[in-house]
């Protein structure tokens, strides 16, 4: 079991130069986990691709769907007083400490590909590479 952020689900399912990453951490542990604010980060990312008219309001949906279908069950709450704590800690976003957070209580890693979340949180915190490796 891991943990994931919004920046390994997305490119799950809209393909970019990290999917190939992606899909080598889903090879080698399938079983992930997110905060629910996961999907207010997805529909914020695909409401910018839908700005710039990378994608349409139906694509939007359908690959909104498949990271619904995908994530399906993996959703844990986090206890808002760790994302506090972890938010004082450093200068990461309450949001980013919720990825954090849940990692923390679960002790599992959090894989991301978040710079200030690997700089912050080295020890909860790794790559895709860094944990394909492992």
């Amino acid at each position: 079991m891991i943990v994931v952020d919004t920046n390994i689900i997305v490119p799950l399912h809209m393909t970019s130069e990290s999917t190939g990453q992606v899909l080598a951490v889903l090879q080698k542990d399938a079983t992930w986990c997110t905060p629910p604010l996961w999907q207010s980060e997805f529909l914020n990312v695909l409401t910018g691709c839908m700005r710039r008219k990378s994608i349409t309001l139906d694509q939007a949906r359908q690959i909104m769907e498949a990271a619904l279908i995908t994530m399906d069950g993996s959703e844990i709450s986090v206890s808002p007083w760790l994302v506090l704590e972890l938010s004082l800690a450093g200068s990461c976003s309450a949001y980013d400490c919720e990825f954090v957070a849940l990692a923390k209580e679960l002790g599992v890693k959090l894989i991301t590909l978040d710079e200030q979340i690997l700089a912050q949180f080295p020890g909860t915190a790794i790559t895709p590479a860094a944990f394909t490796r492992e």
